[in-house]
């Protein structure tokens, strides 16, 4: 999951830079004393290009400039210099690989941004192309040599996910957000509370988008770099009573925490107001810390068991390069250096934990409830499940729990999480072997274990995804990073009923506009992958979601949300749209009714109109499911011909000075004006560009 081109430094409200760079080997500023650095032969050609996750792009000569990853036309025996700038502040090199990806050579890794690098090279025949070797996909171009051309597109090549369901999308939240990671509705009730990266929660409701924030607790956030940042919320199962939520956010490092580590992530309970219209942060009590050895892979979603009522927590492997560095200790897979998601003895990195909030076990700010899977001695109590590398998003749908993992080079995957169950990071990749390092993950080993030896916690299953799908497939860009969703179980999109709907941050391939990507999967009879399909999204230019996809939420009617950020130009870009039915489908309605044709249009946040047809058929009733949410939002609704006995009863609940009226609650046509400021004095000086957006689900593998 990673985001787009430069990074402009964001200001806290101090005033001070919010911005840290990663801790690597690798000299910062203009680099010296490394083999093959610039500086052996004068003036050789000079390639020159901006290092981002989404790409190499190319400055000059005009051969490459304003291109991504274009290809480097080359004279064997010629030595040329390849230069370029870290622009994201994520780590990169510059490598170059034969026909058989092995490479050729390659330079350091640079992590700062702003730094730049220069490497000087002799072209040799071998060399077919140049990447980034922790970014191998994303960072790839060819090499030509004579009278060789450009591998072109396979644009007549099959789709790996076939077209599915067309859907609309309507926004809900905007004018104000930076990057929204989470998306909460409180119990027994019906106001959104969005997430956002840099420290604040904001309340919508059916004013808009509040100006102030609902909670603000920037001040205790790392600086941010990488996936760090305000990362998940939770409420209380109980919060109608005690208003008691939890945070999950990136802080300094604190005690316990060692000091060669990145930062410490924490788990924290807050309160409420009675009308929970905002929190105080100086209610805050400090439930859960783990040391985190880099700023990636650290997951972040929270969510309580539905049936148990305990908070269930991701953790990512730690990061680094290649899973091997800093903080990852050894496992029982002695081919692969380094294991988090195998060891469960010696810290709480790569997995999903269970506790109790509302209890303590001795010093412990929380309980462990006695089934957990480890309580008996085999590995730490919190554990869950395990063999995960970063549990990105996950959510429960009808009491099962299901976990985006984000993968490394190649693969995605989609996880149903049972208790006591080992997902097989880093010993594989979905359904696939794994090796770690820059050879290793993008030349997988044929043959791998499928099970834990005998003595390791008796020999358990490594368990395949119930989903997966590659990062490309024929040369064209299928996804980079899975987003967790939740089976669709409303009845406004019938296309969708059953179905697991879930999204990806974006294609690996870029284009003028992002391709952030919605899919929606079919579950499948038995065992097996679950078949996949592509959402169309029908109100946006290329058919893609237009904005890199960041999370997945859902309302207490069932109806899904995407969370999106543009990022074009380090605005405050961020969105929350609702999923809709495409237009002029007809839908199953709320109410007493049969169907309602879907020529409706829902108001939201504006002086807008809402109107509706009720079908044909007996005692026919069209209701107003988000119809007259906004402030002085009307809706009207005409009663069908045959039976028909009421229509525009029952309307959605209307906003300030508005009325409620029935609309048809499927096909709908969503308009937005004016949702709402967004951060008011928190807005500080400067926003994220695209390269920290990029950067907040980066890959450091």
């Amino acid at each position: 999951m990673n985001f787009d081109t430069t990074t402009t430094e964001r200001l806290a409200p101090n005033g001070t830079t919010r911005r840290r760079f990663l801790r690597t080997a690798a000299s910062v500023g203009a680099l010296a004393g490394v083999g093959g650095l610039a500086g052996a032969q004068s003036e050789p050609e000079t390639f020159s290009f901006g290092g981002e996750v989404g790409g190499w792009i190319g400055r000059s000569p005009d051969s490459v400039a304003d291109e991504t990853n274009p290809p480097l036309r080359l004279e064997a025996g010629t030595t040329y210099v390849f230069e370029w700038e870290n622009t994201d502040g994520q780590p990169h090199n510059v490598a170059f690989l034969d026909d058989d990806d092995n490479s050729i050579e390659r330079s350091e890794i640079v992590s700062e941004q702003g730094a730049t690098q220069s490497y000087e090279f002799t072209a040799t025949e071998e060399m077919a192309a140049y990447i980034c070797d922790v970014h191998p996909v994303s960072m790839r171009g060819e090499i030509l040599f004579g009278d060789e051309t450009a591998t072109p597109e396979n644009t007549n090549a099959e789709p790996y996910v076939p077209k599915g369901a067309s859907v609309r999308l309507e926004t809900v939240a905007d004018g104000g957000l930076v990057a929204p990671l989470d998306f909460e509705t409180p119990p027994g009730g019906s106001a959104m509370y969005i997430v956002d990266r840099f420290g604040q929660v904001y309340l919508r409701d059916s004013d808009g988008l509040r100006d102030e924030p609902f909670i603000d607790v920037s001040d205790r956030i790392v600086e941010i770099t990488g996936e760090m940042g305000l990362l998940g919320m939770a409420f209380h199962p109980d919060y109608e009573e005690n208003r008691k939520f939890y945070l999950r956010y990136s802080a300094p490092i604190r005690e316990g925490t060692p000091e060669e580590f990145d930062h410490t992530e924490v788990l924290a309970e807050f309160t409420a107001n009675d009308d929970g219209t905002s929190a105080d942060p100086d209610s805050e009590r400090t439930v859960m810390e783990i040391p985190s050895p880099y700023d990636t892979h650290n997951s972040g979603a929270i969510v309580f068991g539905p049936e148990d009522g305990y908070l269930y927590m991701g953790m990512g492997d730690g990061g680094g390069a290649h899973d091997t560095d800093l903080g990852h200790v050894s496992d029982w897979y002695e081919a692969n250096e380094g294991g988090n998601g195998q060891n469960v003895s010696e810290n709480l990195l790569g997995g999903i934990h269970r506790i109790d909030v509302d209890s303590q076990d001795g010093e412990k700010a929380y309980g462990i409830p006695d089934d957990n899977p480890l309580v008996e001695g085999a590995g730490l109590d919190e554990y869950y499940a395990w063999g995960l590398r970063n549990p990105w998003r996950m959510g429960f749908s009808g009491g099962d729990l299901y976990a985006s993992d984000v993968g490394q080079n190649m693969f995605e995957e989609i996880d149903l999480i049972e208790k006591g169950t080992n997902y097989g990071w880093n010993v594989r990749e979905g359904t696939h072997c794994f090796s770690p390092g820059p050879e290793g993950s993008r030349n997988p080993p044929e043959s791998c274990p499928t099970h834990t030896p005998e003595d390791v916690r008796g020999g358990e299953p490594l368990v395949d995804p119930i989903i997966e799908y590659p990062h490309t497939h024929e040369g064209v860009g299928v996804g980079s990073a899975s987003i967790g969703g939740y089976i669709y179980e409303n009845d406004a999109i019938p296309a969708l009923q059953g179905k697991y709907v879930f999204g990806d941050f974006r294609k690996t391939k870029e284009t003028e506009t992002p391709t952030g990507s919605l899919f929606a999967a079919t579950p499948a009879e038995g065992d097996g992958l679950w078949e996949l399909e592509d959402l169309q999204i029908e109100n946006t230019e290329n058919g893609y979601v237009g904005g890199y996809v960041l999370a997945l939420g859902r309302d207490d009617d069932g109806e899904l949300y995407v969370l999106t950020t543009d990022n074009t130009g380090g605005d405050e870009t961020g969105r929350v749209r609702r999923i809709l039915p495409p237009e002029n489908e007809e839908a199953t309605t709320t109410g007493n009714a049969t169907t309602a044709t879907g020529n409706a249009t829902v108001a939201t946040n504006g002086s807008s109109t809402a109107s509706g047809t009720a079908g044909t058929g007996t005692s026919a009733t069209a209701t107003g499911t988000g119809a007259g949410t906004g402030t002085g939002a009307t809706a009207t609704g005409t009663a069908g011909t045959t039976g028909g006995t009421t229509a525009g009863s029952e309307g959605g609940s209307a906003g300030t000075g508005g009325s409620a009226g029935g609309t048809g609650n499927g096909s709908s046509e969503g308009t937005t004006e004016g949702s709402g400021p967004g951060f008011g004095v928190l807005a500080a000086a400067g926003a994220v560009a695209v390269g920290a957006a990029r950067a907040l689900l980066g890959r450091d593998d």
